[in-house]
């Protein structure tokens, strides 16, 4: 990763709201300063939302780190039903509180990307890896080895974007997505994966070590 490169502080798929939430504040404040208040508080809670800190990298040998801000949800042994075969499956569940900036978990190529519409459940809920609206791509590392990472919109979000295609080389800590207003991501792991974190452990994008492969 380039640091000379300038970093957004806030995501770019916030900018038309922040313009948007801004120019409502100020009209608001002009002709109704009585209700001016809940536009700004509004206004606030958007630039919170879409801010994009830029992180460090964990260090570490054939480490995984979170695709995504939040609360561990699941730690489970399961199917992928994208590779479909048995694997480790760990989510992280965002609140609307949550940075929801998606960042690359390791250093690969895209090998496959699937996309399915689907519901809009709360999603915390464990079906709600295979109803609701979704996104996952299979990253490949110059070991052979394979993670599957998924994107899943919830019960506000109505919008998942994902930036990476196949055939696309990929490093760990590199943004490739954004959900909108809450959601959560998947990551299934091989069997044999040293899974780092807990059910309920708050977890960081990037910085956050999932497993070891």
């Amino acid at each position: 990763m380039n640091s000379s490169k300038i970093y957004p502080v806030i995501a770019k798929e916030g900018w038309p709201f922040l313009l948007a939430g801004l120019l409502l504040a100020i009209l608001t404040s002009y002709y109704q300063l009585s209700v001016a208040w809940i536009f700004w508080v509004l206004f606030v809670f958007m630039v919170q939302f879409f801010r994009d800190p830029k992180r460090e990298v964990a260090n570490g040998k054939n480490i995984v780190t979170s695709g995504a801000d939040g609360r561990v949800i699941s730690v489970e042994k399961t199917v992928d039903p994208y590779q479909k075969k048995p694997s480790i499956k760990v989510s992280v569940f965002m609140n609307v509180f949550n940075v929801h900036s998606n960042k690359i978990p390791i250093t690969g190529e895209i090998i496959e990307k699937f996309y399915y519409p689907g519901k809009f459940l709360n999603a915390s809920l464990s079906k709600a890896s295979l109803e609701n609206e979704r996104c996952a791509i299979i990253i490949k590392t110059k070991d052979k080895k394979i993670i599957t990472c998924v994107q899943i919109a919830g019960l506000i979000a109505r919008r998942i974007l994902c930036y990476r295609e196949i055939k696309d080389h990929v490093s760990i800590g590199e943004r490739y997505g954004f959900i909108r207003f809450g959601s959560r991501v998947d990551l299934y792991l091989p069997l044999n994966a040293s899974v780092k974190v807990i059910l309920g452990q708050r977890v960081k994008n990037t910085e956050t070590v999932i497993a070891t492969l």
